[in-house]
């Protein structure tokens, strides 16, 4: 099991990668477990929440049109992404980027820190 404090690395190593500047660890249902949102304080909850409901929409849509489980939802907008991962049957991982940032590199990264939340969590 992971510690607060492991997870806290693995955020933070996150927030490193050009272009991340949030990042966020969620129950299935919409609990936050850990954040780290620099930007947007207060926040965490509510990203926590409509990620997870729409990570989940968009797995339920998927499965039903018979194209299996999405890997990952992305959003886009003027000023940046939102990038929600699933972590295995209990957690979801949220990445929000600058809008210049690399959509490849984040997502190498992000799906690096999901794969292991899967492992371990």
């Amino acid at each position: 099991m992971l510690s607060g404090e492991d997870l806290d690395t693995m955020l933070s190593q996150l927030l490193r990668v050009g272009g991340i500047k949030a990042a966020v660890i969620a129950s299935r249902d919409g609990l936050l477990i850990r954040a780290m949102l620099p930007e947007a304080k207060g926040h965490e909850k509510t990203l926590a929440a409509m990620s997870a409901t729409m990570l989940g929409a968009a797995e339920t849509v998927m499965i039903e049109i018979g194209k299996g489980v999405p890997d990952s939802v992305i959003v886009d907008s003027k000023n940046g992404r939102m990038i929600a991962i699933g972590a295995g049957k209990r957690a979801i991982l949220v990445g929000l980027t600058e809008e210049d940032a690399t959509l490849g590199l984040a997502l190498v990264e992000l799906e690096k820190v999901a794969k292991e939340l899967r492992e371990k969590l």
